[in-house]
C-alpha cells in the first residue's frame, strides 16, 4: 500500500462515518441556525422601531432563567406548551398538519371543571383522574374529527382543525357565561371554583406543578410509540408515502383517527393541568394561544417528542418574559407574539433546505 493509500484512507473512514449522522447533523443544525436567524431578523425589528436588542434578550433572560422565581413562571408553562406540541408532532408523523390545539385546550379545561364539580365531594384520588379522563376524552374527540373529516370526507385537516378552534372558543364563552356559570364570578364569568382537593399543587423538586410530569411522560411515551412499535412504524409509512402504505394493506384511515384523536387527549389533557393548577376554575383565561406556540415548538422540534422538551422550556422563558418586557421597554404585550411570528417563518422558510445543503448530503461525503 502506497503512503498517499495509506493518509487517504482514515479520511475515507472519516467521510462514511459521516454519512450515517447527516441526516441527524441536518436535523439538529438547520432549526438552529434558523432559529438564530429569527432572533437577528427581530433584532433588525428593535432596531427599526427604536429600540434595543440587547435589552430585550437580557430581559428575556431575566424573567425566564436568571433565578428561581423565573424558572417558576417558565416551568408553569412548559407543561400545556409540550402537551399542545404533542397534538401537533403526532398527526405530522402521517403528513398532516393539525393546528387546532387550542381548541382541545380550552374544551379539555371545561371539561375538567365541569367533571370536578360533578365529583365534589368524593375521594381526592378519584376526582382527580375523572377530571384528566373527561379532558382527555374532550380533546381526542375534538381533535379526532378533524382526522375523521380529512378520511371521511376529504376535509382538510388545517383549516378544519383551525375552524374548530375557533369553534371551541365560542363554545367555551357560551357555557362559562351561561349553563356552568357560577353566580358568583361577577366581573369575571367563570365555573365553579375547584375544591382545594381537587386542586393540582406543585412538585417538591422542582418550582412547577406536577403537569411538567406529565408532559414529560406524554414525550417519552410519543417517542417510544413512534419509534419503537409497530404501529408507530406503520404510521410512518404512511406518512412518507400513502399510497405504498395503502398497497401494503396498512389501515390508514384508522391511523390518522388514531393519531389525531391521541394528540388531541394530550391537548385536553393541558386543559385539565391548567384548571386544576392554574387557575382553578374555566373561564376565559383558558385562551391563552398555548394551542398557536405548541406548533412552533413542534415545527422547531421537527416533530420529535424528545426534543420538543427542550423547546418547550426556551419558548416558556420566552411567553415568561412578556410582561417585563412591556414594562421595561415600553412595548405592546404582542411583541413576543410578533417575535415568535418571524421565527416560526424562518423556520418555514428553512424546511426548503433540508436534502439541499450540500455538507449533509452522502453525495458530499463520497467524493472525500
Amino acid at each position: 500500500m502506497t503512503l498517499v493509500a495509506q493518509a487517504e484512507k482514515p479520511a475515507a473512514t472519516a467521510a462514511r462515518s459521516f454519512i450515517g449522522i447527516a441526516p441527524r447533523a441536518e436535523a439538529v443544525l438547520i432549526p438552529i441556525c434558523a432559529l438564530l436567524a429569527g432572533f437577528a431578523l427581530f433584532s433588525v425589528f428593535l432596531l427599526m422601531v427604536g429600540k434595543s436588542p440587547v435589552t430585550f434578550y437580557q430581559l428575556v433572560w431575566k424573567a425566564g432563567f436568571s433565578s428561581a422565581f423565573s424558572w417558576q413562571n417558565t416551568l408553569s408553562r412548559v407543561a400545556p406548551l409540550v402537551l399542545a406540541a404533542l397534538c401537533v408532532a403526532l398527526p405530522a408523523r402521517l403528513g398532516l398538519v393539525v393546528i387546532g390545539g387550542e381548541g382541545a385546550i380550552v374544551l379539555g379545561g371545561l371539561a375538567a371543571a365541569v367533571a370536578g364539580t360533578a365529583v365534589a365531594g368524593m375521594p381526592a384520588a378519584f376526582g382527580m383522574v375523572t377530571m384528566a379522563i373527561a379532558a382527555m376524552i374532550v380533546g381526542g374527540v375534538w381533535i379526532g374529527a378533524a382526522g375523521a373529516l380529512r378520511i371521511k370526507r376529504g376535509v382538510n385537516e388545517t383549516i378544519a382543525s383551525l375552524l374548530m378552534a375557533y369553534i371551541a372558543i365560542a363554545l367555551l364563552n357560551h357555557f362559562v357565561e351561561g349553563p356552568f356559570r357560577d353566580p358568583a364570578s361577577l366581573n369575571k364569568p367563570s365555573t365553579v371554583p375547584l375544591t382545594e382537593s381537587l386542586r393540582v399543587g406543585d412538585m417538591p423538586f422542582l418550582p412547577s406543578h406536577w403537569g411538567i410530569l406529565a408532559g414529560v411522560l406524554a414525550c417519552l411515551f410519543a417517542w417510544v410509540l413512534i419509534e419503537r412499535t409497530t404501529l408507530g412504524f406503520a404510521a410512518r409509512i404512511a406518512g412518507d408515502n400513502v399510497r405504498a402504505a395503502q398497497v401494503q394493506g396498512l389501515p390508514v384511515g384508522r391511523l390518522v383517527i388514531d393519531f389525531t384523536a391521541l394528540g388531541g387527549a394530550f391537548a385536553g389533557l393541558a386543559g385539565y393541568f391548567e384548571v386544576a393548577a392554574v387557575h382553578g376554575s374555566a373561564n376565559a383565561s383558558l385562551i391563552a394561544g398555548y394551542g398557536y406556540t405548541g406548533i412552533l415548538i413542534a415545527f422547531l422540534a421537527r416533530h420529535n417528542p424528545l426534543a420538543i422538551l427542550p423547546v418547550a422550556v426556551l419558548f416558556g422563558g420566552f411567553e415568561a418574559s412578556s410582561g417585563l418586557i412591556q414594562r421595561r421597554m415600553e412595548l405592546p404585550d404582542a411583541t413576543i407574539l410578533v417575535f415568535e411570528g418571524i421565527v416560526f417563518l424562518v423556520i418555514l422558510l428553512s424546511e426548503a433546505l433540508y436534502g439541499r445543503v450540500p455538507i449533509f448530503t452522502a453525495a458530499y461525503w463520497e467524493k472525500r
